[in-house]
């Protein structure tokens, strides 16, 4: 004979409040959809206005150059009027520094990032993974002023320049080498831009390839492969897309990257193709000479500032094209 209690009535449901709740939801949907809409809309505005008040602005240099004539003509000598342009404006030399120390940074920091992010999530023990993906990440919170004090006074004079002057000794024949080596420069500061984005890449990468499958990687170990076939042949192809997004993301911030450029760079107005020469970036050349400027010098500023606009929009749309393309070979839902 059964002696379980018989189950308590359950009261009906009101169907006044049943309504109530959902002409509610009714209600606070479209409430939702309008302000999401409206902050989404916001951003693009914001972005619109800029673009928008720094190519008025430029307008006049653009006018006086032509855009193409602007971008690589190679002499910087600013004027000092106040209502027309007198003065030569080519920004060549600091487009060609901001590509350059932008491009030693990322082809640094992209196999370190790759490699620390594998063997955290790979190879690391478990008590030790932690606290070494929170030292990584704690790079991140550091100011660029830091980065470029530190780079200035220790690493560069201890560990850069004789790093350099062996080079120069050794591979100086060659174009890209040679010297005199002057201390700072392009490539410290490249250098010191891939200790920068290091963190942020690391990050990025280490959650693309935690998230791999782990029954593709057992697939891989049942049939034999070892960890490191595994890792290059199964969890790396996996992650491409998202190894290529990281890369994208830690360019745009060499490329727009200030103080730390500026202490490291040289601020010179030449370039020239060996990365020991001096040269100034994009962003490090409007921070050294804005407030001092004319108002006809800071119109040249101004078309510097839309340059490097365009320059990294370019980079962030040739991102999502190089993802998306990737994501539709890969099956990767990472755009």
């Amino acid at each position: 004979m059964s002696t379980e209690a018989p189950e308590a009535p359950q009261a009906p449901e009101d169907p006044q409040r049943r309504t109530l709740q959902s002409s509610r939801g009714r209600f606070a949907d479209p409430i939702f959809k309008w302000t999401v809409a409206a902050c989404g809309t916001t951003v693009l505005v914001i972005l619109a206005l800029m673009v928008f008040r720094t190519t008025t602005e430029a307008w006049p240099v653009f006018a006086k150059e032509g855009f193409f004539g602007f971008l690589f003509g190679q002499t910087w000598d600013s004027g000092g009027s106040r209502t027309e342009i007198t003065g030569t404006y080519g920004a060549w030399p600091f487009i060609y520094g901001t590509l350059v120390t932008a491009t030693i940074a990322i082809a640094i920091a992209l196999p370190l990032a790759i490699m620390v992010a594998v063997y955290l999530t790979h190879l690391a023990p478990r008590r030790l993974a932690k606290p070494l993906s929170y030292t990584v990440e704690l790079l991140a919170a550091v100011p660029s002023v830091i980065f470029g004090l530190w780079g200035l006074h220790w690493f560069l004079p201890n560990v850069m320049r004789p790093f350099f002057e062996l080079v120069e000794s050794t591979l100086g024949w060659f174009f890209l080498f040679e010297g005199p080596v002057r201390g700072v420069g392009y490539f410290p500061a490249g250098i010191v831009l891939a200790i920068m984005i290091l963190p942020i890449m690391t990050a990025i990468i280490r959650e693309v390839i935690a998230v791999q499958p782990l029954e593709q990687q057992m697939a891989g170990y049942a049939l034999g492969s070892t960890r490191w076939e595994v890792i290059t042949k199964v969890v790396l192809p996996s992650s491409f897309s998202g190894i290529v997004a990281a890369s994208m993301l830690g360019l745009g911030r060499a490329l727009g990257e200030t103080i730390a450029v500026l202490m490291l760079i040289g601020g010179s107005q030449s370039w020239g193709a060996s990365l020991f020469g001096t040269g100034s970036s994009m962003a490090s050349h409007i921070a050294a000479t804005f407030g001092e400027s004319s108002p006809e010098a800071r119109t040249g500023l101004m078309a510097i500032g839309v340059a490097l606009f365009l320059v990294t929009m370019i980079v962030n749309i040739l991102a999502r094209v190089i993802v998306w393309r990737l994501g539709q070979f890969t099956g990767d839902a990472a755009v």
